[in-house]
């Protein structure tokens, strides 16, 4: 993927025969699109400059690049889809859960936005951005990262005294971070400096397969150090949210009243301003 460097340039040049406001900033939108690809970031100026075209305006602005990065992330909104009260309020301390846990731990990156608008890939997100650009990752600052990433559900069991489906993509999402910490990066105490030697192999016909260097044993004590991490980082979640449980009802309220909010609402809801 590229750079935040290489970002901006491939954003330049698919600018150059755009009307630009003079308010955007291309380093700040590369900056906000991490993981895009090159084609992500033409067909995000492409339908930011749609967007501008139907309201009539002689340039695109940033209003429009934000609208059109989230079409690009997340879908088209939902805007006709029917969510009951009760699924709006669950989803709404679901990603307040997310933005608390982001902004009160120490080893996470700043919350950018947090939304309730439905889109065709999710109900909801919680979107941190980097303050630079990340290839190499601490232990903490992982550990953190599937705190953050279970905080919606540990709102949902500490607000609701239930859980949901809507956690699943977050569970997959934490459970691969937690394998890799485990299998290929060494950073299990109780496993030690260790590389799982899994290769996956494509054969002409054939399933994906996976071949593994290790025993039976080993592998059941893999599962039980991801576990462990897992369980652990959702223990954080529940304890930072209970520290900042009315920081975490004021952010619920305020998206089930405005639906998104930025980065200094957050900070001010948080009294971090």
């Amino acid at each position: 993927m590229p750079s935040v460097k290489d970002r901006e340039e491939i954003l330049a040049i698919h600018a150059q025969n755009k009307p630009m406001a003079d308010s955007v900033s291309l380093a700040e939108v590369a900056k906000q699109t991490p993981g895009f690809s090159g084609a992500d970031l033409k067909n995000l100026l492409n339908e930011a400059a749609l967007l501008a075209a139907k309201k009539k305006q002689d340039s695109i602005n940033m209003v429009d690049i934000v609208f059109a990065r989230d079409k690009v992330m997340l879908g088209l909104e939902r805007k006709n889809m029917t969510v009951s009260a009760e699924e709006r309020k669950i989803v709404a301390f679901h990603e307040a859960g997310h933005a608390v846990t982001a902004a009160m731990l120490p080893n996470t990156d700043p919350v950018l936005k947090v939304t309730i608008i439905p889109r065709e890939r999710s109900m909801g997100m919680t979107q941190q951005m980097a303050d630079e650009e990340k290839y190499l990752y601490s232990r903490d600052y992982l550990n953190d990262r599937i705190a953050v990433i279970l905080g919606g559900r540990a709102a949902e069991q500490l607000v609701f005294d239930s859980i949901t489906n809507g956690a699943q993509s977050d569970l997959e999402q934490a459970t691969k971070i937690a394998r890799k910490m485990v299998t290929d990066w060494g950073m299990s105490d109780v496993i030690g400096p260790f590389s799982s030697g899994e290769k996956e192999n494509i054969f002409l016909g054939e399933e994906l397969s996976k071949h593994r260097d290790y025993s039976e044993s080993t592998g059941k004590e893999i599962d039980n150090e991801v576990f462990a991490i897992l369980r652990a980082g959702q223990q954080k979640a529940k304890e930072t949210l209970e520290k900042y449980r009315e920081g975490l009802n004021k952010l619920a309220d305020e998206l089930l009243e405005k639906e998104e909010l930025g980065a200094d609402d957050v900070r001010r809801i948080l009294n971090l301003a």
